[in-house]
């Protein structure tokens, strides 16, 4: 080519679409992501949203080859919850370790398996993990059958992870809780460490067996700990499977529907008692409930009640403070601390002496209370038959006003006192009035005289 400018030009322009072309392909080039420490955690009940969330985390982080750190204080819950988070602790494609913390945590009942099942298992100083009896609801340990069931499976994780399958059965069999430092004694869990990352430094190095039998070596030291939350609105609905919460609606869902029935009209307070009332069989289908705790719950309404129409020396009120503090006491089994606490019964019973007493009692008499307006005030108020008297129709004078006016019971002469009974239109329907009954205060110049 002889035209040089010509030449620089193209040679500039290949250059140019072969810097382009391989900046292109360097950023097709995946960007493989800085490893990291996923940190889940499992507070409160097992059920089904939070196991979703573990299932989701364990996942996620497996695709991403990084490993897993499960935190756990949990009462324990539902066994369904409780084998979806086993199963994805046994399929991981990434190690677990499974930190009972912090320190006066335990993993009871379903955290018991979770954390048999883990292949690297650790506890805080002053945690333990055990009481993992099947429980229903009335606090009865359930069938033979059941009970054989959760024997064999917390067995056959014990003897896949080497940890000792006797203890491990004696959590089910006779709901047996230890500490850590007993735990670590029999060879139930790994380690016990006292932080998080002197947990992550001890397990550095370690090799694990992971859902499709390869081995891995842990790789913790120094990585940095992604912390992975459930969603807000997950972590609400997680957060209203409490015993404390479920006390609190069970009783004031009861009060709120008792308050619809007594004084009709309020919509609202039956509607919320409702949703209250359901919200709380929804954690009573997750926690160990005693049907005691319930009966006296219920119980304690109607001691309320009690009072309320029948007004005394403050017995029945007195009974239903102390069967309401009874049913928080007895409501659980305590199974894996699973309890009441009485930070909340005792104000509880002391907002609800003073709904009952004061707020119910005044709308009942408010109910009672006869019309303030409208012709029905009529009703129970005392007047005068006028001249010529009633045999049995005429007329009366009640509240400064004439009407006319039936006798309910026959010829009432003039200038007697009656008493108002009922009312039709514009006549009223009356009786001759006794003169020891009191009756309403009437306006000035009334009929009442």
């Amino acid at each position: 080519m002889r035209n040089p400018p010509l030449r620089r030009l193209i040679l500039a322009t290949a250059l140019l679409l072969s810097a382009g072309a391989l900046a292109g392909a360097a950023s097709a080039q995946p960007v493989t992501p800085s490893p990291t420490v996923v940190h889940l955690s499992l507070e409160g009940v097992v059920d089904p949203f939070v196991a979703d969330y573990i299932r989701r985390g364990i996942d996620d982080a497996g695709a991403d080859g990084n490993p897993v750190l499960l935190t756990m204080d949990t009462p324990g819950g539902l066994d369904s919850s409780m084998r979806e988070i086993v199963q994805a602790i046994l399929n991981a494609d990434e190690p677990v370790v499974c930190y009972v913390s912090p320190p006066g945590a335990r993993a009871a009942s379903a955290g018991a398996f979770i954390l048999t099942a883990c292949p690297i298992a650790a506890m805080a100083p002053g945690t333990n993990v055990g009481a993992a009896t099947p429980v229903g609801v009335s606090g009865i340990v359930l069938s033979r059958k059941v009970t054989e069931d959760a024997v064999a499976y917390i067995r056959s994780l014990a003897e896949q992870r080497g940890r000792d399958p006797d203890l491990a059965e004696s959590f089910v069999r006779e709901a047996t809780s230890v500490s850590a430092e007993e735990a670590l004694d029999a060879g139930a869990i790994d380690l016990i460490e006292p932080s998080t990352d002197s947990l992550l430094a001890a397990v550095d190095g370690l090799t694990v067996t992971v859902g499709d039998g390869n081995e891995v070596r842990l790789r913790t030291a120094g990585l940095p700990i992604e912390d992975r939350n459930l969603t807000a609105g997950l972590a609400f609905l997680h957060g209203l499977l409490d015993p404390n919460l479920a006390f609190i609606f069970f009783w004031l869902g009861l009060a709120l529907i008792v308050l619809e029935l007594i004084v009709p009209g309020h919509i609202f307070s039956g509607t919320i008692g409702t949703i209250m009332l359901l919200l709380s069989f929804a954690s009573f289908g997750l926690l160990p409930v005693r049907l005691l705790g319930i009966i006296l719950l219920v119980a304690s309404v109607a001691f309320f009640l009690l009072e309320i129409k029948v007004p005394g020396l403050g017995v029945w009120s007195a009974a239903g403070i102390v069967s309401l503090l009874l049913g928080g006491e007895f409501l659980f089994n305590g199974a894996g601390g699973v309890h009441v606490s009485p930070v909340v019964t005792l104000p509880v019973a002391a907002a609800v002496a003073a709904f009952f007493g004061l707020a119910v009692a005044k709308l009942l008499e408010i109910r009672h209370k006869p019309p303030a307006q409208g012709p029905e005030r009529f009703i129970g108020m005392h007047g005068v038959a006028l001249d010529g008297g009633l045999s049995p129709q005429g007329v009366v004078r009640v509240a400064a006003e004439e009407w006319n006016a039936t006798s309910a019971h026959g010829t009432v002469p003039a200038g007697a006192r009656v008493k108002v009974t009922a009312l039709d239109g514009l006549r009223l329907t009356v009786e001759p009035a006794d003169e020891n009954d009191e009756a309403p205060a009437l306006p000035e110049g009334g009929g009442n005289r």
